[in-house]
């Protein structure tokens, strides 16, 4: 006892009084000039990663040589919340049809419209379940430099074995801005920057892409703008994926892409595969057209969730904004798998027109 309060009184004497406003020294320190301190700026720092984590980790030449990557719808239960059983055999058909990577909460994904916290769940989710499997890519982006590099840090965290990049949309910024979003979440691993205006409103353009590829961790771009850009950077060594479904079989055959992030293999992941491992094949590419334009007669993901839902494989349950594609195209789309062959569509149930009423709406979850 002596010892604690020879200890509590030698920490009485050691701590320095507060300033008392009546002591006269104290007015004398109001009057020397204030100055700014320097914030501690440590360039390229982030989370330390786990032992097992720098273990397992993937490179970005693992993720260039990636041909059929599929942008995976997410589905819900009819209050919302993820439905992580329709979700799990989404993923595994994907697998069993050769896809080799899934993008993680992507548009497609609808990421959009999650939480941070659902976010990075559904990416750890995917990881647990099926990282061994297929390579697992989390939208990490954001129109926030300090959003993606936080969402990026808990996407690596969790074991996603690559991160897709959007440019800042809507608050758009400049070139060099550009280069300093990007530059900040590049050293964190294995990156795919997704360069397309129609959903930023700004292009990416090479000479952002040039500075950037410097990094060892680019994996490539995934480009929207069309075959003649691609073509200019495969032709500089730049990996690149087609984002438009329409335009991959030629991107891939005749313009030097590695392979498409794709919607349509939602559906038909067989044929898709086969039009990026087959070699040319005009004839099926012809066949799958009259589906993808029905697909993206409105923004995606509407086209795809209606499908899927026709199908059998997911709920009919809409996240609002969106709202399923009306009758006429739902007919329409029977008649598609029809042409094409019910065998080639995931799931095995038959196809169906879905009445309006069956449809549920969800806008808060």
């Amino acid at each position: 006892m002596a010892i604690l309060k020879s200890y509590g009184v030698s920490l009485r004497e050691s701590t320095l009084p507060f300033p008392r406003p009546n002591r006269p020294d104290n007015y004398k320190r109001r009057n020397v000039k204030w100055r700014s301190p320097q914030a501690a700026v440590i360039p390229n720092f982030h989370l330390p990663m786990r032992s097992f984590e720098v273990k397992n980790r993937t490179s970005a030449e693992d993720i260039k040589s990636l041909r059929l990557i599929t942008a995976i719808k997410t589905p819900y239960l009819p209050d919302g919340r993820f439905d992580l059983e329709a979700y799990d055999d989404l993923v595994n058909t994907q697998i069993e049809n050769g896809a080799e990577g899934v993008i993680v909460g992507g548009t497609t994904g609808e990421g959009q419209l999650m939480s941070w916290d659902e976010h990075i769940m559904l990416i750890g989710h995917t990881v647990n379940c099926f990282g061994g499997s297929i390579k697992v890519i989390g939208n990490t982006g954001s129109n926030s430099t300090r959003e993606a590099i936080h969402a990026t840090e808990q996407g690596f965290a969790v074991g996603m074995h690559a991160a897709l990049h959007i440019n800042p949309y809507y608050g758009k910024t400049s070139l060099e801005g550009l280069v300093s979003h990007f530059d900040s979440v590049l050293p964190m691993g294995p990156t795919i920057i997704y360069n397309v205006p129609s959903r930023t409103g700004q292009d990416i353009p090479p000479r952002v892409i040039n500075t950037v590829a410097q990094s060892p961790n680019l994996a490539g771009v995934k480009e929207c703008v069309g075959n003649d850009r691609i073509e200019q950077y495969t032709g500089n060594g730049i990996v690149v994926w087609s984002g438009n479904d329409d335009q991959c079989h030629d991107a891939r055959w005749s313009h030097g892409a590695t392979g498409v992030i794709s919607v349509t293999s939602n559906l038909v992941p067989g044929l898709m595969r086969e039009l990026m491992f087959g070699g040319k094949n005009p004839s099926l590419n012809a066949k799958l057209l009259p589906l993808i334009d029905w697909l993206f007669q409105e923004p995606n993901p509407i086209g795809l969730n209606t499908a899927l839902a026709q199908l059998g494989v997911v709920r009919p349950v809409f996240r609002l904004p969106y709202v399923p594609l009306p009758l006429a195209k739902r007919v329409e789309f029977v008649n598609l798998v029809k042409e094409i062959g019910r065998e080639n569509f995931v799931g095995e149930k038959g196809v169906q027109v879905i009445d309006d009423d069956d449809f549920i709406l969800v806008g808060r979850y």
